[in-house]
């Protein structure tokens, strides 16, 4: 007997281990996935940002520049779709991925949806046609997922379709407290062996050698995404007629002040004021590739000022010497990170009132997180999106306004 109690109490020590490996294990794959994708973005912001920035110089590119400049923009940004397609199912495996169920309008994703698909299917030729709904839809589920799930699928139905085809997006309840969106394509169709295959990574079902591009992982994020969110997706097809993609999400009620909240979720941009003396942005970055595509592109704002600095020390000396109305601050910083400057900087009084933007190439949801509960006034990734990164300076500055003249106002009480 004192045998057996041993025994049962080594099983459950050497049973704990494993469970302290596999942990360990799990935290470090997340970590290298988070430094992969830093690597892997800081070079494509590179090449994206300087490829915006000759699309639209002056003076303009000749046509034959513009094609040029069209194809890298289109491979770089399907470069970053795939990354973040793998990067999705490695953290989604490692337990690690992060979203938020809560009640969310699938009326409205869809009609995001239905505005982001509809040049890719101008562009071959499809039609896609989408429900009539006449009132608010409520789900719960995360609205960046859902809007990933229809979005892959709809990507899906208009580039495995023949040419002059058709794509048909359907809502209806389907069971007590669940709805289903159906998206039905009027593509080759598949076989019951290829369907068997269909949820399987990196398996495109024979489509290697075709024209169309993709990992064939596309569908398996899409599933477990799905499945996280306590939903259910299935496939009905036939060789020669079609398939049929649907997914099934659970209903909620409809949130309390919903149209309250939608009228305050895109708040007026704000107008540079004509005369007015140059507003200061200060730039913290290591990469000098990247700080060159920062330069260039307030070279175009002659309503900023910039002032740069190689590392955070520099950094948190040039703002207390400047005073600058912003901060843009890369996270990687040699020495001392970002997130580490960014709190020296709002535990002084003197620089506390100053906005920090993020601007990283650590781009998971989780890095997002982290920055943003750490301080940071709005976290940018790269590769640098130039609409996002002007309109994102604009609300920083205004907010610098705001936060000078309310502590002047309380100087002169």
């Amino acid at each position: 007997m004192p045998a057996k109690k041993l025994d049962s109490a080594a099983l459950d020590k050497a049973a704990g281990a494993v469970t302290v490996i596999a942990e360990v294990r799990r935290l470090a794959k997340s970590d290298f996935l988070s430094s992969m994708g830093h690597d892997l973005r800081t070079p494509l912001n590179v090449i994206l940002g300087f490829a915006q920035l000759m699309g639209s110089d002056s003076p303009p590119p000749t046509p034959s520049q513009k094609e040029s400049i069209a194809q890298i923009l289109q491979a770089g940004w399907y470069l970053m779709e795939l990354i973040d397609e793998i990067l999705d199912l490695a953290m989604i495996e490692s337990g690690r991925l992060s979203w938020s169920l809560e009640p969310m309008s699938l009326t409205e994703v869809m009609h995001e949806c239905q505005a982001m698909i509809e040049p890719q299917a101008q562009k071959r030729g499809i039609q896609v046609t989408f429900p009539k709904v006449d009132s608010p839809c409520f789900i719960k589920a995360d609205r960046t997922r859902v809007k990933q799930v229809l979005i892959n699928l709809l990507s899906n139905a208009i580039k495995y379709n023949q040419a002059g085809g058709s794509v048909l997006v359907e809502c209806s309840a389907c069971a007590p407290q669940r709805i289903r969106v159906s998206v039905t394509d009027t593509g080759a169709g598949l076989s019951p062996e290829k369907l068997a295959q269909l949820f399987q990574p990196f398996n495109r079902l024979g489509q290697e050698a075709g024209i169309e591009e993709g990992t064939g992982i596309g569908l398996v994020v899409t599933k477990r995404l799905v499945e996280l969110m306590g939903g259910a997706i299935g496939v009905a097809s036939t060789v020669g007629e079609g398939s049929v993609f649907w997914i099934e999400l659970v209903v909620a009620a409809a949130p309390q002040l919903a149209v309250d909240e939608a009228e305050h979720t895109a708040p007026a941009q704000p107008q540079v004021q004509n005369g007015a003396a140059p507003r200061t942005l200060l730039y913290v970055e290591d990469n000098p590739a990247n700080m060159k595509l920062v330069e260039q592109l307030i070279a175009r704002r002659p309503d900023i000022r910039l002032l740069t600095a190689v590392n955070g020390t520099l950094g948190i000396e040039l703002a207390h010497a400047s005073r600058p109305d912003v901060i843009l601050m890369d996270i990687n910083l040699p020495g001392m990170s970002g997130i580490k400057a960014m709190q020296i900087l709002r535990a002084d009084m003197a620089t506390a009132h100053i906005p920090v933007v993020a601007l990283s190439a650590n781009a998971i949801p989780h890095d997002i997180e982290k920055g943003l509960e750490a301080g940071f006034f709005r976290y940018l990734t790269k590769p640098i999106k130039v609409n996002e990164f002007m309109d994102t300076l604009d609300v920083a500055l205004k907010f610098a306004k705001t936060e000078s003249a309310r502590a002047n106002k309380e100087e002169k009480a």
